[in-house]
This record gives C-alpha cells, structure tokens and sequence, in this order.
C-alpha cells in the first residue's frame, strides 16, 4: 500500500540562501527583539488576551488621571512596550504560519523519503539475484534490531 506522496519538490541551493538572506533581514529590521533564556522565560508573567485588555484599559486609566501615578512611574515606557506589542502581533501571526507550512512539509517529506527507504530496504532484502549486500543490508537492518536496555550498576552492593 502506497501512501499518498503530499510533496515534490525540491529547494535549489540559491533559493535557501535567498531565503536565509531574508531572514538576516528580517532579523536586521527587528533590532529590538531579544534572547531571553529558559529561567527568564519562567520568571516573566503569563499574559493572555484578558490581560492584554485590561494592560490597555490601565493605560487608558493612566493616561487620563495623571495625579494618580507617582512621578517615578514611567507611562512613556508602558506606551512603547504597548505599541511594540501590537506591532509585533501581525508578524508574529505571520512567522507562525510560515513554522506551521515549513513544519508541515519538512515532516511530510521526511515521511515520504523515509517510507522509500523502507520499500528499497524491502526489494533489497527480497532479491536474492544481487550481490554484495549482506554489508549494507546488515546495517539497513539495525535500524529495526530490538533496542537493549542498559542494566544500571547496582548501588550499595559492598561486602
């Protein structure tokens, strides 16, 4: 049974570099994104829609009772971290959906190429008219040798 080939095509060595270029571009014109690591990440709040919300109406508050905030609080940061927000939104969208279609057919290429290695492996392992693949065969068959536990040295075993 022959699943479904759901891509064909290749992607000339000019056009990956192309499209590398404009990813450095990308990455030029958004000079203000940064690389937070794992335990920042964590740190940070978890903002979802209702919080943006209420992050806008608490702006909106702000903005028009000054008196209410202490001279220190900085509403002009607030506004750039809002509008940069929003700015970055639709590209977000955008990069998702990219990862989504470049996902989606890497996986179903790696599927597709994988199956045809096992129909080759399949014919090769059935023909007996062809010589010299008890080699390359031996290792093709590894792939499904059953996987061996590693036995854990036992702890506390002194005498």
């Amino acid at each position: 049974m022959n699943a479904k080939n759901l891509v064909s095509a290749n992607l000339p060595e000019d056009r990956r570099q192309a499209v590398s270029e404009g990813f450095a571009m990308i990455r030029e014109n958004l000079s203000c994104l940064i690389d937070l690591t794992p335990s920042e990440r964590r740190q940070l709040r978890k903002v979802g829609d209702k919080e943006r919300a209420f992050t806008k109406r608490a702006l909106d508050l702000a903005e028009r009772n000054l008196d209410v905030l202490p001279r220190r609080f900085d509403l002009a940061e607030m506004r750039r971290d809002i509008q940069l927000l929003e700015s970055l939104q639709p590209i977000l969208q955008e990069v998702r959906q990219l990862q989504e279609l470049v996902n989606d057919t890497w996986l179903a290429a790696n599927s597709e190429a994988y199956g045809a290695a096992l129909a080759i492996y399949n014919y090769a392992k059935a023909s007996d008219e062809v010589t010299g693949l008890d080699g390359t065969l031996g290792d093709l068959k590894r792939q499904f040798a059953p996987k061996t536990k590693k036995k854990k040295p036992t702890e506390g075993t002194g005498s």
